[in-house]
């Protein structure tokens, strides 16, 4: 999970292709104005350039205002724009490709993909139905089957948002709708993922679901209203019907809390709290507090504990019958 964190932040790198300078540069086999439509039209081998950016295509046409004022550029038929600093290259796919002279926002439609390079190494690839930078506020949106890849982690949402300061720095992440996170064997999946780098936390809202593959090859599945993980304690927190499998053990209770092995710093102790139970075979015992860890496999519970061994008659009828 502290990669997961960690790498996502790349995705602010996107942001630097929106920045752009007042002169329009537009080089093309043809160009011609309307007046009718105040539109400076532009076909064959179109090749653009606002400040650093450049923008490639076969068709393009910029309106202009009444006042003679450049307004919006839009690229037809598959353009392709890009960026390029130094050993970092930003660039941008998609059916219709516009750029905003005035509000400084640059939009994206259709199979739009987003990727971004080190060297000739891709970093960070979104995919989009659409994808909008607004260069003003620093903000990118994402809309309609979201993907991002980065190496081992995926993530898929409807939606997603990207904020960032002025100087490039990641301020949150959003990814909303029937949100997924994939890195590897673990996996996660709520209604939205907020992460926020000033906390260092990573917070699940809305049907939340998380699988992890423990070193020793075990499972545990975790479902629960809310998840929090904060990267800086490595401890993590769920809330509302919270319900945790683990091997033969299933607990469930308002409220867990996970804490980090303090030898190897991996999360290993797993508390409930509120009134809970944990069912291990055929018994269920319940307790205003559960305690699980899981190397070595073990749980402890106190406060009204009460125990339920379920068909204890049919369990002696049985054992009865093979003697």
């Amino acid at each position: 999970m502290k990669k997961t964190l960690t790498i996502i932040s790349l995705i602010t790198l996107l942001i630097g292709l929106s920045a752009m300078a007042e002169d329009l540069i537009i080089q093309s086999k043809t160009q011609t104005f309307s007046e009718k439509d105040n539109k400076i039209k532009a076909e064959g081998d179109v090749n653009v350039s606002i400040g650093d950016v450049k923008v490639l295509g076969d068709k393009a046409d910029v309106t202009v205002t009444k006042d003679n004022k450049l307004d919006t550029a839009t690229f037809y038929e598959k353009p392709y724009a890009y960026e390029v600093k130094g050993n970092k290259k930003r660039e941008v796919k998609a059916n219709i490709l516009r750029v905003s002279l005035i509000n400084k926002v640059i939009k994206a439609e259709g199979d739009t993909q987003t990727t971004v390079f080190d060297g000739k190494e891709p970093i960070v690839i979104i995919t989009a139905d659409s994808q909008e930078y607004d260069t003003k506020n620093n903000v990118m949106k994402a809309n309609g089957s979201v993907i991002i890849h980065y190496k081992e982690l995926e993530t898929y949402s409807q939606r997603a948002t990207i904020k960032t300061a002025k100087g490039g720095e990641l301020q949150r992440i959003d990814l909303v709708g029937d949100a997924r996170i994939k890195q590897t064997k673990n996996s996660a999946t709520a209604d939205h993922f907020i992460y926020s780098p000033m906390t260092e936390e990573l917070i699940s809202i809305g049907h939340t679901v998380s699988n992890a593959i423990l070193e020793d090859g075990s499972k545990l599945l975790l479902k629960a209203d809310y998840q929090q993980y904060s990267q800086k304690s490595n401890t993590f927190l769920g809330s509302g019907g919270v319900q945790v499998w683990f091997k033969d053990y299933y607990a469930q209770g308002p409220k867990v809390t996970f804490y980090p092995d303090l030898k190897t710093k991996k999360p290993n102790e797993i508390y409930f709290t509120g009134r809970s139970s944990i069912t291990e075979d055929i018994k269920t015992i319940f307790a205003d507090k559960i305690k699980i860890v899981l190397k070595p496999k073990n749980f402890y519970a106190e406060g009204n504990t009460k125990t339920i061994i379920k068909d204890v008659g049919k369990v002696q009828d049985k054992n009865d019958s093979l003697f």
